[in-house]
């Protein structure tokens, strides 16, 4: 199995607008981070996880022409923005894309892109999109997903458990129930905003704690702020935790 990091940046992604910073003026590309999504891949089964602002551009970049599914974490417009440039995908297939999320992240989808879902026929393109509500174990086509309770600030999300992979965004707090489903991972993908605390997000003290606690083979970072320079904090953290980058392959223990 194949995780692709899409994008490593927090909502305003990186360079953000106006800033001359060190890390969004620095010419290392690990610094220049699209919105944060990935993608899994294997045995020819190819799941897109979010669909930020950054989409089009994500899928130009890895060369992607094939989609299964869409499994969704939360509502938030860094996640979703994206969905209308999904219409490429079905316009080539004869079938809707499946789009996964609980209630809450479904029921904004359909109001936010309504016109996905009117039932007339429309003279302009359009994504053809089926939402399905999330079961606690199911598959899309070879791999297996199991959909994890974890908070955002006051708010439930939803991380993803991929046999031995764990893709976790924007989470502040895991629930004890969920962190036991995340032992003897391969691959924890997980978020840690900045150093600094954030009621919304981990820290990456914060994330390396959980690190600690699960001892997944290797751990990456994601969703990741302007205040934390590439190389300066990957040589800062301890094994197995490095920050992730934009366009990083995976390959994952099956």
């Amino acid at each position: 199995m194949q995780l692709t990091i899409l994008g490593s940046g927090t909502s305003m992604g990186i360079p953000v607008i106006g800033c001359s910073c060190e890390v969004c003026t620095s010419a290392d590309p690990h610094n220049q981070r699209l919105r944060s999504s990935a993608l899994l891949e294997h045995d020819g089964t190819t799941i897109l996880i979010d669909a930020g602002p950054d989409l089009r551009t994500q899928m130009l970049r890895q060369r992607i022409t094939k989609l299964d599914a869409l499994v969704l974490t939360h509502a938030h417009a860094d996640h979703i923005g994206g969905i209308d440039d999904l219409r490429p995908f079905t316009m080539r297939s004869t079938r809707s894309l499946p789009v996964y999320g609980d209630p809450y992240t479904l029921g904004r989808v359909r109001h936010m892109f309504d016109y996905v879902f009117v039932q007339q026929p429309s003279l302009s393109t359009r994504p053809q999109l089926e939402t399905r509500s999330l079961q606690p174990n199911f598959t899309i086509g070879s791999i297996p997903v199991e959909p994890l309770k974890v908070m955002h600030g006051p708010h439930a999300i939803t991380a993803y458990r991929f046999g031995s992979a764990a893709y976790i965004t924007d989470a502040s707090e895991i629930p004890p129930q969920t962190m036991e489903r995340l032992r003897d991972l391969d691959v924890l993908i997980l978020n840690a905003l900045r150093f600094d605390p954030h009621p919304l997000h981990f820290t990456v003290n914060q994330a390396l704690a959980i690190v600690a606690e699960l001892r997944p083979r290797r751990a990456f970072f994601t969703h990741i702020t302007h205040d934390l320079d590439h190389a300066t904090v990957n040589q800062q953290l301890p094994a197995p935790a490095q920050l992730a980058y934009d366009g990083q392959v995976i390959e994952i223990a099956v």
